[in-house]
């Protein structure tokens, strides 16, 4: 599902009705008819109780009009407050102005220093519906609406809000200044970015999407380039197995990873690769470590590397990286390799002369960091998957602005560098080389705790060997691997949960994606990883 920054809404309305013919008032009148269909059915009881639409003076306060008009005419009781004069609404809210004073809806004109009557509209009533301010908002809110919000969040009561909890950047997610805390929020065409990260998240609640008929056409023309990961797309992309196949088809994947002390981060990547379906899997690690990955990998194959007295592997001549590299089909550089000078050699080297899809994660991201200006000339784009503060070393930043603007550092570094980037955290991110975003719903906080990060190099590697697409294969892995959590902390809880109980999860996580189970996840709200439409 497309996800939009608010200048992508802004030009999709804008086409859809200069360009498609589709009149604003139309629009408008969808918006409100679907808020209006998606507040009954989740909060029915409570709308018929009363219900209090606060609305402003823009075309959010237009929406909200003609909610209050359709519930009207439902005989649901309801009224609205105006923070603002008749006088100052815009075009299209002052129609739909009229055509609710036409049934005889009662409005409640508030200024500063009349807010006391929201107060008093409030008594007796069990529903809010924010309608005061929209996706156009740039600025703190200050004044009036300020004030307002603040007396909305402390009704008690819940608030269904109208395409954006008022105050929430639509971008960022960030309050500004302060922000509605909805119950649910009806976002209008498409999510926007602000309502599927953190910390708009807390600020959305439930997110169901009123579709008003934006042209197909103008989609086809801004042609959003994030995405919100579905449950319904990603069973697609497991790779299927024909009867008459053989360990070879599915690929044969090499990791370089573990050194003292960090045998368990190359053990963890590999149990996972298999997992993921790697028909072969070979680890590389320094020679004196080999009778600790051969005893607890019984299903991978050990390449003993020269070493020396410190256990730290011997750089490579090009002869014996071609008979490393031969026959595999994806390689995975970095889990617990460690900060040293081979690692380095290596690293420089295939970022020379790699021709093979690969992963580097961990070590591998430290090491990088002292000279990403290589990935530019990679021979082939690496996958990285940094966390905010590995992500933070690549660019030379702090770790809160990278968690300011996890999306917009994501897309920019895997453009600018030619790479991919799995920024993982919550709601962990993809962004592909070609500046293409994917917002992963799935996992959960159980998944703080050692050796994910390595499960999750291991899964994606694994896919890659497998001859999916890249982005395909990160889709389907990073989804995957907050899938099996979710199962694993719905079975156990999520305290406690491990790295190895992911892994165990994969087979049953990726038949149960295959078969479509959970259909429902469509029709759930946002915090059960589904987005509803009406």
């Amino acid at each position: 599902m497309f996800v939009v920054t608010a200048k992508e809404m802004r030009e999709l309305d804008r086409l859809t009705i200069q360009k498609y013919g589709v009149p604003s008032l139309t629009l408008m009148e969808r918006a409100g008819e679907g808020v209006a269909r998606a507040l009954l059915e989740r909060f029915g009881p409570a709308a018929k109780g009363g219900t209090l639409v606060v609305a402003g003076k823009g075309n959010n306060g237009g929406d909200g009009l003609v909610v209050a008009r359709h519930l009207k005419k439902k005989r649901i009781p309801c009224e609205v407050v105006l923070l603002a004069r008749k006088e100052e609404l815009s075009h299209d809210a002052a129609e739909n102005l009229r055509a609710y004073l036409k049934i005889k809806g009662r409005l409640f004109e508030v200024t500063r220093e009349s807010l006391s009557l929201l107060g008093e509209r409030l008594k007796g009533k069990r529903l809010l519906v924010d309608a005061i301010l929209g996706t156009g908002l740039k600025e703190e809110v200050r004044g009036l609406y300020a004030e307002a919000i603040t007396v909305m969040n402390t009704s008690g009561l819940p608030v269904v809000a109208v395409d954006l909890p008022s105050g929430l950047d639509t971008d960022k997610g960030r309050p500004l200044g302060t922000a509605i805390k909805a119950e649910m929020t009806v976002t209008l065409g498409f999510p926007k970015l602000g309502q599927v990260v953190h910390p708009g998240l807390s600020y959305v609640g439930e997110l169901a999407v009123a579709e008003i008929g934006i042209h197909p056409k103008a989609v086809e023309e801004v042609r959003p380039q994030t995405e919100l990961l579905e449950e319904e797309d990603i069973g697609w992309l497991i790779p299927s197995r024909e009867p008459d196949t053989h360990k070879g088809t599915y690929g044969h994947l090499l990791v370089m990873a573990g050194s003292r002390g960090k045998t368990g981060a190359a053990i963890l990547a590999c149990r996972a690769a298999m997992r993921a379906g790697s028909g072969l899997v070979t680890l590389a690690a320094p020679r004196s470590l080999n009778g600790i990955f051969a005893g607890s990998l019984v299903e991978v194959m050990t390449d003993p590397l020269k070493d020396n007295s410190n256990e730290e592997s011997e750089p490579l001549s090009d002869h014996e990286w071609r008979r490393l590299l031969d026959k595999k089909s994806a390689l995975l550089f970095g889990p617990g390799i460690g900060v040293k000078d081979s690692a380095r050699t290596a690293l420089r080297w295939l970022l020379k002369n790699l021709e093979l899809p690969w992963v580097i994660d961990a070590d591998g991201l430290s090491i990088l960091a002292e000279e990403a200006g290589r990935l530019r000339f990679a021979k082939t784009p690496p996958v990285l998957t940094p966390h905010p503060g590995e992500m933070a070393r690549l660019t030379g930043a702090d770790t809160a602005a990278i968690n300011r603007d996890r999306i917009g550092v994501a897309r920019s570094f895997a453009r600018d560098h030619r790479c991919h980037v799995v920024l993982k955290g919550a709601r962990t991110l993809i962004a592909t080389s070609d500046g293409r975003v994917f917002i992963n719903p799935t996992g959960n906080p159980g998944m703080a705790s050692g050796g994910m990060g390595d499960v999750l190099s291991g899964i994606l590697a694994g896919l890659l060997t497998q001859g999916l697409e890249v982005a395909d294969a990160l889709k389907l892995g990073v989804f995957l691997h907050g899938f099996v959590a979710d199962q694993a902390a719905s079975a156990r809880g999520e305290i406690g949960l491990i790295a190895s109980d992911v892994i165990d999860g994969l087979p049953r996580g990726m038949r149960e994606l295959s078969k479509g189970k959970m259909q429902n996840a469509n029709f759930k709200m946002q915090n059960a990883r589904g987005v509803r439409k009406f």
